[in-house]
C-alpha cells in the first residue's frame, strides 16, 4: 500500500494494491516523507474507502490526540459489541468529546442529564460509555462529568442501529431544515448546507430532536448559565425561541429553558462560522 499523503501524524492518505483511494489509521504512518511503500500492514487499524468531505474535515480540524482517543475507544467497543457498530463512530464521537471538553471548558456550568433509563435498557453500552469517559479523563487530563456517559452510549447506540428512512426521520429533517430557515432569516446569513460546519450542526439538531421525541431529558439546572448567554447574545437568544417555536409546532413538544442553552450554544457556534450578507 503506498502512503501518499499525511493528514496527521497518524493518519494518511493511501492508495491500496488496486489503485483505489483510502484513508488509513495507523501508528506513525504520517511520519515518513510522502510518497511511500508501507509493506507493514499490522500496523493499519482502520481503513475508509470512499470518505466524504465530512468526515475528511474532521480529521484536519480536530486535535490528533483526540482522534486517536476516539479510535482507541471505538476498537474497544467494537470488541464488546462484536463489530456492530458504523466505523464512522471514530469521526462522530471525536467530534462530540471535543465539544464536549470545549462546553466544559468555556461553559462549566452546562448540566445534561445521567439517564437512568440507558442505563437499565442498554446496560452493556452503557457500561462501555463509562469506560470511554474514564479513557478521556485519564488521557486528555479534563474531568467529564457522569452526564456523558450517557451522551457518549448513545453515540453507540446510534451506531448499532442500521439508516433507514423512516416518517419520523423524514420529519426530524424537515425540522432541521426550517430550523435552518429561520437562522438564516433572523440572523442575516447564508448557510451552506454542504459546508463541513452546517453538517456538524445538523448532526447535533438531529440527536437533540431524537432524544426529545423520545422522552428524554436532555439538560438540567441551567437557568443561571441561560440568563448569562442571553445577556450576551440577545440575536443568538431570540432566534433560539424562534427555533423553540418551530420545535414545538412540529412535535407538539416545546423545549425547556434548559434545553435552550444547548440550542444557543449550537446556533452561536454555527453562527461564528458564516460569513453575513
Amino acid at each position: 500500500m503506498k502512503v501518499v499523503k499525511k493528514l496527521n501524524n497518524n493518519v494518511a492518505e493511501c492508495i491500496d494494491g488496486n489503485g483505489n483511494q483510502l484513508i488509513a489509521f495507523g501508528k506513525g504512518i504520517g511520519f515518513p516523507k510522502m510518497p511511500y511503500e508501507l509493506t507493514d500492514l499490522s500496523s493499519i487499524h482502520m481503513t475508509f474507502y470512499k470518505l466524504n468531505d465530512h468526515f475528511e474535515k474532521i480529521i484536519k480540524e480536530l486535535p490528533e490526540n483526540i482522534l486517536n482517543l476516539s479510535v482507541e475507544i471505538v476498537e474497544m467497543a467494537q470488541k464488546e459489541l462484536k463489530g456492530q457498530l458504523n466505523p464512522t463512530l471514530v469521526f462522530s464521537l471525536a467530534d462530540h468529546i471535543h465539544f464536549a471538553i470545549q462546553r466544559v471548558t468555556n461553559y462549566q456550568n452546562v448540566k445534561l442529564a445521567f439517564s437512568h433509563e440507558v442505563e437499565k435498557l442498554y446496560p452493556e453500552e452503557n457500561k462501555l460509555a463509562e469506560k470511554a469517559v474514564k479513557m478521556i479523563n485519564r488521557s486528555l487530563n479534563v474531568y467529564l462529568p457522569k452526564n456523558e456517559i450517557t451522551s457518549i452510549a448513545v453515540h453507540f447506540l446510534n451506531s448499532q442501529s442500521e439508516f433507514k428512512i423512516s416518517q419520523e426521520e423524514a420529519l426530524i429533517e424537515e425540522i432541521v431544515n426550517n430550523v435552518t430557515k429561520v437562522m438564516e432569516e433572523e440572523l442575516s446569513i447564508r448557510i451552506d448546507k454542504d459546508e463541513f460546519n452546517y453538517n456538524r450542526f445538523r448532526t447535533h439538531m438531529v440527536y437533540y430532536l431524537k432524544q426529545i421525541r423520545n422522552g428524554e431529558q436532555f439538560l438540567e439546572n441551567n437557568e443561571k448559565l441561560l440568563q448569562s448567554l442571553i445577556q450576551d447574545y440577545p440575536e443568538i437568544y431570540k432566534t433560539a425561541e424562534k427555533v423553540r417555536e418551530v420545535i414545538y409546532q412540529s412535535l407538539a413538544i416545546r423545549p425547556s429553558n434548559d434545553e435552550l442553552v444547548y440550542l444557543m450554544l449550537h446556533i452561536n457556534r454555527l453562527h461564528k462560522k458564516n460569513i453575513r450578507r
